[in-house]
C-alpha cells in the first residue's frame, strides 16, 4: 500500500536524502521555507490538515547553534512548538510521527556513551529548544518515534566534513579541538535506516510506529574527537593533491570562545534502536569513506 507521507526540512543535509529514499514507500509531499514557515502554527497546521498524512517526518529544526542565543524565541517556535503542534495533528489524524533530535540535550559530562535513559541536561539555547521539543511530543502520546543524533555530515551542505577539505586547501597549518568527542552520522544512511525502520511496518505505519514508540539514539557506530575526525577526512580525500595543510595541532574548546556551550563528549550508545529494529548503522569510519567515494 502506498503511503500518503509528510517530509518536512527538505532542504537540510537529511531532508534532501530523504526526497531520495522515500518515494518507493508512496506519495512523498515535502516542504521547507519559505514554501511553510515553522514558526507560523496555522500555517503549519493548515497544511497538514489539508495533505492527511499517514505518516509525518519532520527533520525541519533551527540549527544556528549559537545564533540561537540572540534568537532564543524563533529557536524555540522551531524546535519547540513546532513539534508540539506536529504531534498533536499526527494523533488526530492517527498518523505516525517521526522526528529527529539531538546529542546537544547532553551536558557531554557523563564521561561513557549516552543512552535514552540518561538525564538531559542541555547546555544552550539549542539543546534547551530541542530538549523540549523532545518532551512536547512525548507529552502529547501517539505514535511516534524520536530519533537522537550526532554530527550529522554531508558534502551537499555545509558541514563539519565540508569545512575541514574547505580549510585544508587555504591554510598549511590546522588546529582542531581534541576535546570534543561525538558520533559522526552520514546524512544518507540516516535516512535509508529511518526508512527501512518504517517500511517494515508499510501496511499499518501507525500501529508499526506505535508498538515500538519511543525515544532512540540513531547515529554512526563509534566515536571520535573533532581532531580525529579531522585527520581521517583528510586521508580519506580523494584530492590531496588540492591540500596545502602539513600539521594538524590539538586544540582545547575553551580556546575558541563561542556564544553557545558545547557538550564535550556526547557519543551515542544506539543499541537499543538495534535491538528494536534488527538494524544499524556502520562505523562511521565507513560511512565517511562511502561519502568521499561517491
Amino acid at each position: 500500500m502506498a503511503l500518503r507521507i509528510l517530509l518536512l526540512g527538505k532542504n537540510g543535509q537529511l531532508g534532501w536524502e530523504f526526497q531520495r529514499t522515500l518515494p518507493p514507500l508512496g506519495e512523498v509531499s515535502a516542504f521547507d521555507w519559505p514554501e511553510i514557515d515553522f514558526a507560523q502554527p496555522d500555517a503549519l497546521r493548515a497544511l497538514i490538515r489539508q495533505l492527511r498524512p499517514q505518516v509525518i517526518i519532520n527533520a525541519a529544526a533551527y540549527t544556528a547553534v549559537d545564533r540561537a542565543e540572540s534568537e532564543p524565541e524563533k529557536c524555540a517556535a522551531i524546535n519547540t512548538l513546532a513539534p508540539a503542534l506536529l504531534a498533536e495533528e499526527a494523533l488526530a489524524l492517527r498518523a505516525a510521527l517521526l522526528h529527529f533530535s539531538t546529542d546537544y540535550v547532553y551536558d557531554g559530562q557523563k564521561g561513557a556513551p549516552y543512552r535514552e535513559q540518561d538525564i538531559a541536561r542541555p547546555l544552550n539555547t539549542y539543546g534547551q529548544t530541542k530538549l523540549a521539543g523532545d518532551q512536547a511530543i512525548q507529552h502529547t502520546g501517539g505514535s511516534y518515534w524520536i530519533f537522537r543524533t550526532s554530527w550529522v555530515f554531508s558534502l551537499r551542505r555545509d558541514s563539519f566534513v565540508t569545512k575541514v577539505l574547505e580549510w585544508s586547501r587555504r591554510q598549511k597549518s590546522l588546529r582542531i579541538v581534541s576535546d570534543q568527542i561525538g558520533s559522526p552520522t552520514w546524512a544518507r544512511l540516516l535516512a535509508e535506516i529511518t526508512t527501512q525502520a518504517l517500511a517494515q511496518g508499510q501496511r499499518d505505519p501507525a500501529a508499526w510506529v506505535g508498538q515500538s514508540t519511543g525515544l532512540y539514539h540513531l547515529a554512526g557506530s563509534g566515536w571520535a574527537s573533532r581532531l580525529d575526525w579531522a585527520k581521517t577526512i583528510l586521508e580519506l580525500d580523494l584530492h590531496k593533491e588540492q591540500q596545502i595543510t602539513t600539521e594538524m595541532l590539538p586544540a582545547e574548546t575553551r580556546e575558541f570562545p563561542t556564544p553557545a556551550a558545547r557538550p564535550l563528549a556526547a557519543p551515542m550508545d544506539c543499541s537499543r534502536f538495534t535491538q528494536t529494529f534488527g538494524l544499524c548503522l556502520p562505523p562511521w569510519q565507513t560511512a565517511l569513506r562511502l561519502l568521499m567515494e561517491q
